[in-house]
Order: C-alpha cells, then structure tokens, then sequence
C-alpha cells in the first residue's frame, strides 16, 4: 500500500517485519461475533461494542471469586457479627438513662390531637373532662386520648420560640448568634430547673403519684405556646399588646397546669389514706400544684420581656 498518497509519512520499518501479503488480513473481522437482532426488532444491550477485554474479564471473575471465597464470606459475617452486637450495646447504654419506647409513646400524636391540644392550651375554661384514659393499666396514646401529656408541641413550641426570638432580635436591630444562643440556653435550663425541683419535691415530701420525668417535661414545656403568643402579640401590637397576651397565656396556663395535675398528682389520695401523716399529704399535693401552676408566668415573663421593646 502507497502509504503518501493517503496523505501519511513513510516511517522506518522495523528490520524483522515483513511486507504485508494479499493473503494477509489488516482488520479482525467481527461482524460474526456481533449478535443478532431478536424476534421482536430490539437490540440485545448485553453486546458490547468494543468486546470485553481480558483484564475486565479478569477482574470480574477476581470479584466472583471474592465472593465465593470462604475467608471472605467469614470477614463480612464476622463484620456484620461486631456491628450488631455495637447497635445493641449503644441501644443498652441508652435504656439505661431513658426508655425508648416510652419516648415513642410522647410522639403518638396526629394532626387532631395537636390542634385540639392547642385549643386548649390557649381556651382551657371551656374543657370539661380533664381524666386521663387507660387501658388496662396503661394510659392511652396522645392520639387516642387529648387529656395525655405529649413532648411532640413542646418540642415544637420550643423550636419555633427560637426562631421567634431571632427574627425579634433581628427586627430591634440586636441579633447575633451568641445572644441567640443565650436565649435558647436560658430557655432550656429553665426548664431542666424547674423538672429538677418537681422531682425533688416530690421525693421530699414522699408524694408518691403516677408523674414520670417525662410527664414533668411535657407539662414543663406547653409554657412556650404561651410565650409564642405572647412574643407576637407583643411585636404586632406593642406592649399593651404584650402585656395583655401574658395575662391570657399565664391565666390559660395555670388553669391547664392545675387541672391537670390535680388529676396526676391528687388520684392516689384514697390508697394514701392508710398510711401514716396522710392528713397532711391532701395539702402537701395541692401546694405542689398550686406552686407549679404560679411559677409558670414569672417564667413567661422572664423568657419573653427582652424580646419585646
């Protein structure tokens, strides 16, 4: 072949070559290897075009044998064994500080329980039944019954607090992450504070009732519906606006905190009847409650009166 009259330079053959003969093939035919159409005018997308070369052959048949290779089998069984066994220890070291499932049972809600527990929250005078509902032994899920206490709305309550409060401190031309971060801090202290002496009065006084820590959280916590109120009437309406919506909240709020754990706290009178001092319990109770249900506005205010200028 005249290599320049297709436009390419001569190159120096190399001494053992020969000339290529008219028997001799330059190009692999392939067009049999190629498959053939199937029955129903589609091509067949296992072909490849180019062939498979020898060494991708080469690592798949590498990775089938990693597979069926027993000591490979071992080390994922083995890896599977240790990361079972860290889940399991990580779930123990929890329960041993909280049940998980009784958390979950705090988050049943559903849209209807929330906004029935908001109403009232906000309009408690007009609920009559105020009674927790079981099921043998067993009170029922928020869901199922609105008198049950819930961390789902103080959670949230708390979390849109925040955001109130940043976008308050932003309009007063006073943000910053540190004093954000102090706002949200405070806020939650408080209420660790205020669980801690629940419970220890509680122990102190010996006032045995069916409150747990996290019963104590959730009625701790319905405060910040009240805040959020408060912090945007205040910044709609100025301050008479505050001031008139923390007189609402704190009414509502004490009025919901006395009902409700007037049903916690004072349902054991009659198993305490027995026991010795239990002229005394029936007042110890009822001052716990009435302690609580005051407390809670000189908290509102606290949280709420540097957001409002």
């Amino acid at each position: 072949m005249d290599l320049q009259h297709h436009g390419y330079r001569a190159t120096k053959q190399r001494a053992r070559a020969t000339p290529p003969t008219a028997d001799s093939v330059l190009f692999e035919d392939t067009s049999s290897a190629a498959p053939a159409m199937n029955s129903q005018g589609y091509y067949n997308p296992g072909y490849n075009m180019g062939g498979p070369s020898n060494d991708i052959q080469g690592g798949g048949a590498g990775v089938n044998n990693l597979f069926t290779d027993p000591m490979a089998n071992a080390a994922v069984m083995y890896g599977s064994s240790l990361a079972n066994q860290g889940k399991d220890m990580v779930n123990k070291e929890i329960s041993r500080f909280m049940s998980v499932n009784k958390l979950k049972y705090f988050f049943a809600v559903d849209t209807r329980y929330v906004l029935k527990k908001l109403m009232i929250l906000m309009f408690p005078y007009t609920h009559q039944d105020w009674e927790v509902r079981y099921h043998r032994d067993t009170p029922l899920t928020p869901r199922q019954d609105v008198n049950a206490p819930d961390l789902y709305i103080p959670t949230m309550a708390f979390i849109t607090y925040i955001l109130l409060a940043g976008m308050a401190l932003g309009i007063q031309k006073r943000f910053s992450p540190e004093v954000l971060g102090l706002c949200a801090s405070t806020a939650l202290v408080w209420v660790i504070i205020e669980v801690l002496v629940m419970l220890l009065s509680l122990y102190l006084l010996t006032v045995h009732s069916d409150l747990s820590t996290f019963d104590l959280i959730a009625y701790s916590g319905y405060k910040y519906v009240g805040m959020i109120f408060t912090v945007l009437c205040g910044l709609l309406f100025g301050s008479d606006g505050y001031f008139v919506a923390l007189a609402w909240s704190s009414c509502a709020l004490m009025f919901f905190i006395v009902r409700s754990l007037k049903m916690k706290i004072l349902t054991s009178l009659s198993s305490d009847s027995m026991g010795t001092g239990s002229s005394a319990k029936p007042q110890l109770r009822l001052y716990i409650t009435v302690a609580t249900a005051v407390f809670q506005p000189i908290i509102i205010y606290w949280l709420t009166s540097h957001l409002v200028r």
